[in-house]
């Protein structure tokens, strides 16, 4: 069976019949802007769900998988607030062939309509979330109540004059009746379908997710989507956006059998870089005006989010912020990648790898975590995820500056120690603040700075390398590629100072991004330019 890869959505030829569900990559302005950019087969698409007021959500875990492409979440609603968002939105180039469609919620008629006003001028249609399983007062709680569906959809309706589309939950007895009620009221489509559940993941006798329970997503959902979007397109004309479970062609003939008019992937992308992502779109299209399926062997089935139990048996304070925790054991990372640490009830964070053998993170005490962290006593059990991100891999005979800051001596570390043939390049405000320098030293060059002149270099990390590099030759400068690591604007000086040297294709920086997922599901990771660094990165070219 052949399918049309085009299709007019309300007014609009757009240029792909694909969607990716609110919450799910496309979830900050850059990454919307590269799909725009450069994925046209994604013809919709969907911003996260947007609320009145900014919303922080869940402290991580919010992703975990039960099977091979199946998953709970229970991200919480995190969002910017639409004033945020409005500005975001407003910024984005939309391509004639595309559709904006802005997710939002509220926990009150009034609220879905204050935020509906307020980004219906940047929007080319509105969601509602009315489906959201797992967070207490919005979402789903709302959307299994016809007359609340209808009261919201109505006063919504009355207040903009684009199109809006309620997103259904399956965690009904009735999906027919809330579409009934919606399109009484209405609205001119739907989505179907949302998460289903909630439901519970554990590892070693613990809950993963901090919220307990999460949304269901992914392969083991198919049979539920198909069967909703069966159901509301047997009593309604719309359009019907369907998603839940998607991976393949196959699927999305089915989806598109079972009613659909546009068709969301979103569980089928974790651990997709962006490249990876850009080729599964395609090959979803090829497949479908083919006939042929075979998008499915892209998918990432063998991602591995489980946890490895390991056990604290040193906790050094390097000073009053900084400790360095040692653990029981060997954990296998190549240099440039990342793993996550996770304490039950505490929750999970990202982190480079001061050393393999025996694993040894840094901390920095910059919020509740990293604080638990200062004073985790010996003899704690903690669990790590991972390897997560891409390894590095400089060039051969290459000559390896690596430049850190914080934390970031534990990203750079590895990389000098297994290629070898390396300069480190490290600051701190002061002498107390360094740590792991003679490690450094065995390995590699090291070139100290401290702001108040305490140790090494009197100034900054980047002066010090500027000084460096204007002492070599052409010849030396070319055979160069630097690894950065630290705060923001370190980085961002340290870039500028090597832009003067050398040529951008030689400078690879990782930047303390926030990383949730670790998966390249969530976006929180999102680069300027739209690559995540849980999967492009962390260390990303220029």
């Amino acid at each position: 069976m052949k399918a049309n890869v085009s299709t007019d959505f309300f007014g609009k030829r757009l240029s792909g019949l694909f969607t990716i569900p609110s919450g799910v990559v496309t979830t900050a302005g850059p990454i919307i802007q590269y799909v725009f950019d450069h994925m046209p087969q994604v013809g919709v698409i969907t911003t996260k769900s947007i609320g009145l007021e900014p919303r922080t959500g869940n402290r991580e875990p919010v992703y975990s998988q039960y099977a091979p492409g199946c998953f709970v979440n229970a991200v919480g609603l995190t969002n910017p607030g639409a004033a945020a968002s409005l500005e975001v939105l407003g910024a984005l180039k939309v391509p004639e062939n595309r559709f904006l469609l802005t997710s939002i919620f509220g926990g009150s008629v009034e609220e879905f309509v204050a935020v509906a006003k307020l980004l219906a001028p940047v929007s080319d249609g509105l969601e509602l979330n009315l489906s959201c399983p797992h967070a207490q007062g919005y979402g789903m709680a709302m959307g299994q109540d016809p007359e609340l569906v209808a009261e919201i959809v109505r006063a919504v309706k009355a207040a903009v004059d684009i199109p809006v589309i309620p997103k259904l939950t399956p965690n009904t007895p009735d999906i027919a009746a809330i579409a009934r009620a919606a399109e009484a009221a209405g609205a001119d489509g739907f989505c179907a379908i949302n998460t289903v559940g909630p439901g519970y993941t554990s590892s070693h006798g613990h809950p993963v997710l901090s919220n307990g329970a999460g949304g269901m997503s992914g392969k083991g959902v198919l049979p539920i989507a198909l069967k909703c979007i069966r159901e509301v397109r047997a009593v309604s004309d719309l359009p019907i956006i369907g998603c839940g479970g998607i991976s393949s062609a196959e699927d999305v003939r089915e989806s598109l059998a079972a009613g659909a008019s546009i068709v969301g992937v979103g569980s089928a992308l974790t651990g997709m870089d962006t490249p990876e992502m850009a080729a599964y779109f395609r090959t979803l299209e090829s497949d479908l005006e083919s006939g042929r399926d075979s998008a499915e062997s892209q998918v990432q089935y063998d991602t591995d989010m489980r946890f490895r139990p390991v056990t604290l048996v040193r906790n050094e304070r390097v000073c009053t912020d900084i400790a360095l925790l040692t653990f029981d054991r060997r954990v296998n990372v190549q240099a440039g990648e990342f793993v996550f640490l996770w304490i039950p009830g505490l929750g999970e964070k990202p982190f480079s790898v001061l050393s393999d053998d025996p694993f040894t993170l840094v901390a920095i005490d910059v919020g509740q975590f990293t604080h638990a962290l200062m004073d985790l006593p010996a003899g704690t059990e903690a669990y790590v995820r991972g390897p997560h991100g891409v390894p590095v891999e400089p060039p051969e005979d290459a000559r390896i500056m690596a430049v850190a800051g914080g934390t970031g001596l534990a990203a750079v570390y590895q990389i000098a120690r297994d290629f070898g043939n390396a300069e480190i390049f490290t600051g701190a405000r002061s002498a107390e603040r360094l740590y792991f320098l003679e490690e450094c030293r065995d390995i590699a060059t090291v070139h100290v700075s401290t702001d108040d002149g305490s140790a090494g270099f009197h100034g900054r990390v980047t002066e010090l390398l500027r000084e460096r590099l204007a002492g070599m030759s052409r010849e030396e400068l070319a055979a160069l590629v630097f690894y950065n690591c630290g705060p923001e604007p370190m980085v961002h000086a340290a870039v500028a100072v090597q832009r003067e040297f050398c040529d951008d294709s030689q400078i690879f920086s990782a930047i303390d991004y926030l990383t949730k997922c670790g998966v390249g599901i969530c976006g929180a990771c999102a680069a300027p330019d739209g690559r995540r660094g849980c999967v492009d990165g962390p260390f990303l070219s220029l």
